[in-house]
């Protein structure tokens, strides 16, 4: 019998035994991030579902925008620590940009405006389907201009746009 790759939706799915809270240590994936986010070691650092963090992106109206960054300390908020992991999130919103494509293609719409998330910084996600320049089509849908090429892509004045959880 052969191995089914998990679809994009499927790997949405939250899993059991999740939110965790965990002591940060300087070995931890996205220690340097939390740490410039504020976070120092010893702190409680909260692991989430991935619907957390679709839950906030859902929240994010037209025109307006948010950041990893923002996502992640406003988990953390919710959950009363430090921080909230950024490596994990940031697969969850990556991954959740894969799953509307995937739906998309079938025609169902799972009403995830992505494109709205942006890296820390302002910066176009290379990791959602079709890359920066996909990205960039759809912030320009929403009058957004951006700025530089490639990875270095960023939308223009992306902090005057920020959405307030």
């Amino acid at each position: 019998m052969g191995y089914c790759r998990k679809t994009w939706e499927e790997k949405l799915v939250d899993k059991q035994g999740y939110p965790k809270v965990l002591r940060l240590e300087e070995g931890f994936p996205c220690y340097r991030t939390l740490h410039k986010l504020g976070a120092e070691a010893g702190d409680d650092v909260v692991l989430v579902n991935p619907s957390e963090v679709v839950e906030l992106m859902k929240l994010v109206p037209e025109g307006m925008l948010t950041t990893l960054a923002d996502i992640v300390k406003e988990i953390a908020k919710r959950h009363g620590v430090r921080a909230c992991c950024t490596l994990t999130s940031g697969i969850f919103v990556m991954t959740a940009a894969n799953a509307v494509e995937e739906a998309t293609k079938r025609g169902v719409d799972l009403n995830i405006p992505y494109w709205r998330t942006l890296k820390i910084g302002g910066y176009l996600n290379d990791k959602y389907p079709g890359g920066v320049e996909s990205h960039g089509r759809l912030l320009r849908r929403e009058s957004h201009a951006i700025i530089g090429k490639g990875r270095g892509s960023r939308v223009a004045n992306w902090e005057d746009r920020l959405f307030s959880f």
